[in-house]
């Protein structure tokens, strides 16, 4: 049976996620887990009284382009090992699905532990993101000069009444971007340790001029990857208004005392800093991988509330094995400033996609041209791919670094 997880489940629930995922932490951790499956709708999978699935769903509300959505993050995602492969995760899909048709909620995201397993529920990578690895035992070479504003070290406890209002002014011009609660500010971010590597400082945090321009969230540790290596920074944020700002705060990290090595996880493709560093030798992209998967779970409603880069007049073909309300054909008819019409129709299929890639070019990070090549995507009329994802193009690419 499938149902939601009473709050006086949230323990056994905790117990299961930590069978799945291997885990065994700490009293503080365990709390904080706690509160925060309290926060989140939670559905669970029983046998008899014995539960046996759970997925949580963070009650987000995420930037798209030109507008904000409810958008309902899956992460706690466990199935015992005992019932693998009985569709427990499936029913439990279904049944979020079914809980966003009842809420209006039309994109659903989540980061992937397994990338294997998310596909055939319509869920498409709509973010990638970047390692970037600084080697900072020498000067950060740079080809723009960085704004000479102060810089200034923040009490963490009072960075969320700080940073909040800059990130939440600056957030939407990038798609895929959650709100922060000032809570979420204090209790993700702002943690005095990392749990994941307690070697770590507690966060550091660094602001650029009054009024604040840009700023940094880091921790540091006295030791590198491999043995006799000076200390490790590892940004967790860097936000700036301007090239040059963020010049500022990337020349700071990389001139940290008895530190050789600036690791920056999560970083957009489009990372101003790949191109004005002065050394690509020095500033490497050491990864790149999926980061969010989106989901359209009602692709009308989610095409009609995003903004459009430009004009297209597209007919598409719509699959979607798992939520067939979205499936088949509509005429998707969209200008720059002006509400989309997506409306079923008998006309000639222009282009035939599945939700998945669908789902994935929403945020305007992946092309449909692409899936096209790959054979994934069936273009009907020569140029229509190109044409949809001229009019899907952000002016920055979409990227979060809110793991969860």
């Amino acid at each position: 049976m499938v149902r939601e997880i009473p709050e006086s489940d949230i323990d056994r629930a905790q117990e299961l996620a930590y069978l799945v995922f291997h885990e065994k932490p700490a009293d503080e951790l365990r709390k904080r887990h706690h509160e925060f499956l309290a926060g989140c709708l939670r559905i669970g999978a029983y046998d008899a009284d014995t539960l046996v699935g759970m997925v949580a769903a963070l009650p987000f509300t995420m930037s798209v382009p030109g507008a904000e959505l409810p958008c309902p993050s899956l992460t706690f995602v466990s199935v015992a090992p005992t019932h693998r492969r009985r569709g427990v995760l499936s029913g439990m899909i279904a049944e979020l699905f079914a809980r966003c048709a009842a809420e209006g909620w039309p994109i659903a995201s989540l980061w992937a532990s397994e990338t294997a397993i998310y596909g055939r529920f319509g869920f498409g990578p709509g973010t990638y993101g970047a390692t970037v690895e600084i080697d900072s035992r020498a000067a950060l070479r740079l080809r723009i000069d960085p704004d000479e504003r102060p810089l200034r070290l923040v009490d963490p406890a009072h960075a969320p009444a700080l940073l909040g209002p800059y990130y939440e002014r600056t957030r939407a011009a990038r798609a895929g971007r959650p709100a922060r609660s000032e809570e979420w500010w204090a209790k993700e971010w702002m943690a005095e340790r990392d749990p994941d590597d307690e070697a770590f400082s507690p966060p550091r945090v660094v602001t650029l001029g009054d009024p604040v321009a840009g700023y940094a969230v880091y921790r540091t540790k006295d030791k590198g990857d491999r043995p006799g290596s000076p200390g490790l920074v590892r940004l967790d944020e860097l936000e700036a208004d301007t090239p040059a700002a963020a010049a500022a705060l990337w020349r700071y990290l990389a001139s940290l005392d008895l530190t050789g090595t600036v690791r920056a996880w999560g970083r957009p493709l489009d990372d101003p800093l790949l191109l004005f560093a002065a050394d690509r030798d020095q500033v490497r992209v050491t990864s790149t991988f999926p980061a969010l998967w989106v989901r359209l779970t009602d692709v009308g409603a989610a095409l009609r509330r995003r903004s459009w880069a430009a004009g297209a007049d597209v007919v598409l073909v719509v699959a979607d094995a798992a939520l067939p309300a979205n499936a088949g054909t509509y005429r998707l008819t969209v200008a720059p400033g002006a509400p989309a019409a997506y409306e079923r129709t008998d006309a000639a299929p222009d282009l035939a996609v599945d939700v998945r890639d669908l789902s994935a070019a929403y945020l305007g990070g992946t092309t449909l041209a692409a899936a096209v090549r790959a054979g994934l995507a069936a273009e009907h009329t020569p140029g229509a791919a190109d044409a949809l994802d001229a009019a899907l193009r952000t002016p920055l690419l979409p990227h979060t670094v809110e793991e969860f």
